[in-house]
């Protein structure tokens, strides 16, 4: 079966932000992308697919299914090589208000004006990696459901919960006493901090790090340190990595401590 120039255009539209919001949809590609939101619950309201793609579940009734050949797949996709399945998913609802209670109990994730989409896409998989159900992103933080962060994201959307949302007043709201760590120069060695099970961690922009009204509310400044401390080195690091350290040794020390 063919796919129709207006699907294909459809499908384009959806790189756009301001079109995803107005279909209320996004496009996932690739078996392993598609398949993980298939099998967490997304809606598909879209699927095109080679010969070759199987999927994980049975399909809704009301999804529009187009096999379509290798080479109608190409032109429909946003990748370079395609791989066997496009997926246009309906986006998953915000929401907000439980948020709160959920840092009393465990880690959150906080990106103060994290914009480029590879970055936000390795932090949501790195998230998923070290258990952390949900992140919570400024409005100037890039589109978790943009294609190029779906993609980087390698299936970890399905899991991880992204909510948008004004980041000063979330932390204003939080319960008394839930710990909120930030990482800046000026904190304290991340390796000697005594880290809790619970709380916000908050990473701030590629360039210029959390923001001043951010920095205000932050309880336990860390930093993660060079090494040797007393050489010349980069002047920051990439702040996907720093996240992957700093969740790696949230987790290893409160294991450590649990053992």
């Amino acid at each position: 079966m063919n796919i129709s120039k207006n699907k294909i255009k459809f499908i384009h539209s959806l790189e756009q932000k301001k079109n995803r919001r107005q279909e209320n949809a996004f496009i996932a590609e690739g078996h392993k992308t598609v398949g993980d939101l298939l099998l967490e619950g997304f809606e598909p309201l879209l699927i095109v697919h080679t010969e070759e793609w199987k999927s994980p579940i049975p399909l809704p009734s009301i999804t529009e299914i187009i096999q379509a050949s290798a080479e109608d797949l190409k032109k429909a996709s946003l990748l370079l090589h395609p791989q066997q399945v496009i997926g246009v998913f309906k986006l998953p609802q915000e929401q907000h208000d439980f948020l709160g209670s959920v840092a009393e109990k465990e880690i959150v994730l906080c990106l103060d004006g994290v914009q480029d989409p590879g970055n936000l896409g390795t932090i949501i998989r790195t998230a998923d990696w070290f258990g952390i159900k949900n992140i919570i992103c400024s409005h100037q933080t890039a589109d978790a459901f943009a294609p190029k962060v779906v993609q980087a994201t390698m299936g970890s959307i399905a899991r991880v919960k992204v909510h948008y949302t004004d980041i000063p007043a979330f932390l204003k709201s939080l319960p008394q006493g839930t710990p909120v760590y930030g990482t800046m120069l000026d904190g304290t060695d991340v390796y000697h901090e005594t880290l809790s099970t619970n709380g916000v961690i908050v990473m701030g922009n590629e360039g210029n790090g959390i923001t001043d009204e951010v920095r205000k509310l932050v309880t336990h400044k860390l930093l993660i340190p060079p090494y040797p401390a007393d050489r010349k080195t980069a002047e920051s690091l990439n702040v996907s990595i720093a996240t992957a350290i700093i969740c790696a040794e949230f987790r290893r020390i409160n294991n450590v401590n649990n053992s």
